[in-house]
């Protein structure tokens, strides 16, 4: 296990709502309605997730709970070797936070912020403005009292009703006011036929820039969504349509067997895949999309140059493609819409308050430390079933040859700095 000489802070790690958040969190009056409009349904037999009381099944097995099937201890190769066919118990810690705290102290964390699972997959979804408003207060509600069972070192970002931005402002303006809570959530998508380019929005930026609250974004695969919100039910598509060229003998032996066959090409169709991709490339292009468009294209990071953001699980190494690209476009075909778009975007990024969400083995954040160091903040993903642990990380980046003082700002420094915290005494743990 790496020697472990400073405070860590988990910039991106998940609780799993649990029911209570809708049979007690939610006001009583939008109890039938709130559960219509977002509901995850855990069966013996099978899983869905209800939006907009349409129900979309999970099509992966159910007897291994993904997003919440990581415990210490557990490799990847062991989640790739569980049984399917015998049923497994979501981690305690998915929604416990005592059971949480002993996670932390067993992976070496000091201090977390959590994002949601459920309410990230299908909150901006719902169309009931109303509805919204009330379930993102029975999310709030909730998840600030699980993190009250240890107020220095569990922290939350903040659901927003975007489906209303009067509403988003006023719950932004609430939380504001409860301590835990260090950062506003939103998933890069389209929302109501439109992307965060919609200057519609731009009250949303002035008020997190006001406020001091950090945006958080975070994506998701997204595998219930229209196939237009986000690019994980596009990926699925392609990968349900996948086929392979083969070729079938008509006649005796076929063509080399000396018995007449004729050759017949054709197209069969392949197995399907058993792994869902869009976890795989889904994630950092929805993220690429938003920085590009969003932060760059429509001009928010000039326009807001106080406003502080984390692109969490969407690995970091992205970035430099990004820039490299928008740099050649901008210069060469000038992007003039509502706002002129700064043409050295390197230089913005640098002067920017945004952060980038890193992973413990990126192989090119481990080759260019420096290029990155200031600029990331690292994430374990716990409970979901690609967990690290900060030994892991701290691990990987020692063996690199990356300096100490170094690592201790990608894993604890850069995020305190971000949302605001304190940082821990570092635990001997």
């Amino acid at each position: 296990m790496a020697n472990k000489r400073f405070a860590v802070f988990d910039g991106d790690s998940h609780v799993v709502e649990p029911p209570e958040l809708w049979t007690k969190y939610l006001e009583p009056e939008y109890r039938t309605l709130g559960k219509s409009a977002l509901w995850r349904d855990e069966g013996k037999l099978g899983s869905y997730l209800k939006v907009n009381g349409k129900v979309f099944r999970d099509k992966m097995n159910s007897n291994i709970p993904r997003h919440a099937i990581w415990k210490p201890g557990l490799k990847w190769e062991d989640v790739g070797g569980l049984d399917a066919s015998v049923r497994h118990a979501p981690t305690p810690g998915a929604s416990n936070a005592q059971a949480r705290l002993r996670d932390m102290d067993a992976m070496g964390i000091d201090q977390a912020l959590l994002y949601p699972t459920w309410f990230a997959e299908g909150f901006h979804l719902v169309e009931d403005p109303d509805v919204a408003y009330a379930l993102a207060r029975a999310y709030n509600d909730w998840i600030a009292d699980f993190c009250k069972a240890a107020p220095e070192r569990l922290f939350a970002a903040s659901m927003v009703p975007l489906q209303n931005m009067d509403y988003a402002v006023e719950e932004l303006r609430r939380t504001s006011k409860i301590p835990c809570f260090r950062a506003a959530f939103i998933r890069p998508m389209f929302l109501e036929g439109h992307y965060f380019t919609h200057p519609s929005y731009d009250p949303l930026w002035a008020e997190l820039e006001n406020l001091g609250t950090t945006l958080a974004v975070h994506p998701t695969a997204g595998l219930w969504n229209p196939e237009w919100t986000s690019h994980g039910p596009f990926f699925e598509k392609v990968k349900g349509r996948l086929n392979h060229r083969a070729f079938t003998t008509a006649g005796g032996g076929g063509p080399t067997a000396g018995g007449g066959g004729d050759i017949t090409f054709g197209f069969t169709a392949s197995p399907p895949l058993g792994h869902p991709i869009a976890q795989i490339l889904a994630p950092w292009l929805d993220n690429h999309m938003f920085v590009a468009s969003t932060l760059i294209g429509f001009t928010v990071m000039q326009r807001y140059p106080n406003l502080k953001m984390v692109v969490a699980h969407g690995k970091a190494s992205w970035m430099e493609e990004v820039l490299e690209k928008m740099e050649a476009s901008t210069r060469t075909i000038p992007l003039l819409h509502l706002y002129p778009v700064r043409t050295d975007t390197e230089e913005m990024w640098e002067e920017g308050k945004i952060m980038l969400g890193f992973d413990a083995e990126e192989r090119l954040i481990q080759k260019l430390p420096e290029e990155f160091a200031a600029k990331i903040v690292w994430g374990s993903r716990y409970p979901h079933q690609d967990t690290t642990t900060a030994y892991d990380a701290i691990e990987s980046l020692t063996r690199a040859n990356v300096a100490e003082a170094t690592i201790a700002k990608m894993m604890g420094g850069n995020a305190a700095a971000q949302f605001g915290i304190t940082l821990t005494a570092a635990s001997t743990r």
